[in-house]
């Protein structure tokens, strides 16, 4: 059960930061994230403490037999091993904002060697093909969300009160999309954007597809669970378990581009609450990203063209909240840097 972040400072946080060498509400959104990040910690001196991005990876069943990707299902064992060896771009800004990085192997269709860097958390060899029934059946789906639980209650014990996702999986913004057009009630090819770098008559396609997909399961779905089962893949349910354990234990949660919102929003159909936990690093370039976060009524931190995944946008923003963080904490007040204050 995750709780409404707590009231019971609210007051003073915001005099804290009005009375800061500023004009007030100068500093925008940056006093919105400390006022925030406050009343989740519920003190006036907020601390990042191990700022961790956990990157969930599976693969997805119907790509062996549908066109939803221009890439073919063995990128993603090669991304993953790209992201153990340090190469990819979630590595290099990790590495730049001195970020822990954590990769999880929800379902891939292959394995892996050992790695600091890697948890092994495998459901199966990516899901069943959903243009033939559910993505999975009930018992992995509530494995995969207890799995995405421990995860981060073993991230929370050593003393991560701050953590990002990411994902990888060939055909997951798919599953996104039918999970999105589920939850928000638009049509699914409102829902359908370019992936990995579908052209237009690709993307026409997959919105085919994926529309075949949804009417072929829309009478068996009656729950949010059930959508998550017949819709999801294992990397994106074990963030839904994650995101849910991640409000519960009172963390911030940075949540990145358009199939991890898609966790999220199917973890606000479960509990609520969980908005409150949630920064929203950016905007992505795939379609439909926008329309779930007006869905979500949230508004990003950037909207710089980003569409890559891998929790990259979650990564690039963290600066921006450590920087909320730390006016709120080190700044100096009109009182003790002997300012006078606007009449």
């Amino acid at each position: 059960m995750i709780q409404s972040i707590s009231t019971e400072l609210e007051t003073q946080l915001q005099e804290k930061i009005d009375f800061k060498t500023k004009p007030i509400g100068s500093l925008g959104t940056l006093e919105t994230i400390a006022k925030q990040i406050g009343q989740i910690q519920n003190t006036l001196s907020p601390t990042l403490n191990q700022p961790t991005i956990v990157v969930f990876a599976g693969d997805h069943g119907v790509v062996k037999s549908k066109p939803v990707s221009p890439y073919p299902q063995e990128v993603t064992q090669q991304m993953v091993l790209n992201f153990l060896q340090g190469g990819a771009a979630i590595n290099v800004f990790c590495n730049q904002n001195n970020i822990d990085l954590h990769i999880v192997d929800a379902g891939v269709n292959g394995d892996f060697p050992e790695n600091e860097k890697l948890i092994t958390a495998k459901i199966g060899l990516g899901t069943s093909d959903y243009s033939e029934g559910p993505a999975m059946n009930s018992s992995q789906l509530e494995e995969a969300l207890a799995k995405g639980k421990e995860i981060v209650k073993d991230l929370h014990q050593k003393g991560t009160n701050i953590i990002g996702f990411g994902e990888m999986g060939i055909g997951n913004t798919s599953s996104a999309s039918l999970l999105m057009s589920y939850f928000t009630g638009i049509p699914i090819e409102e829902c359908v954007g370019k992936g990995t770098g579908l052209d237009d008559n690709g993307v026409h396609k997959k919105a085919e597809v994926l529309r075949s997909v949804f009417d072929l399961h829309s009478s068996n779905i009656k729950t949010p669970i059930d959508a998550i089962q017949f819709f999801g893949g294992f990397e994106i349910v074990m963030m839904v378990g994650a995101m849910l354990e991640a409000a519960a234990l009172k963390m911030t949660i940075i949540v990145d581009g358009f199939i991890v919102t898609s966790a999220l929003l199917s973890a606000y159909y479960l509990d609520k609450n969980i908005l409150d936990y949630c920064i929203f690093a950016h905007t992505s370039g795939e379609q439909g990203h926008q329309k779930m976060l007006d869905h979500l009524k949230v508004t990003p931190l950037l909207h710089i063209g980003m569409r890559l995944g891998e929790g990259s946008g979650a990564a690039v923003a963290f600066p921006i909240i450590k920087s909320s963080v730390e006016f709120l904490n080190k700044m100096a007040t009109f009182k003790s840097a002997n300012v006078s204050e606007a009449n």
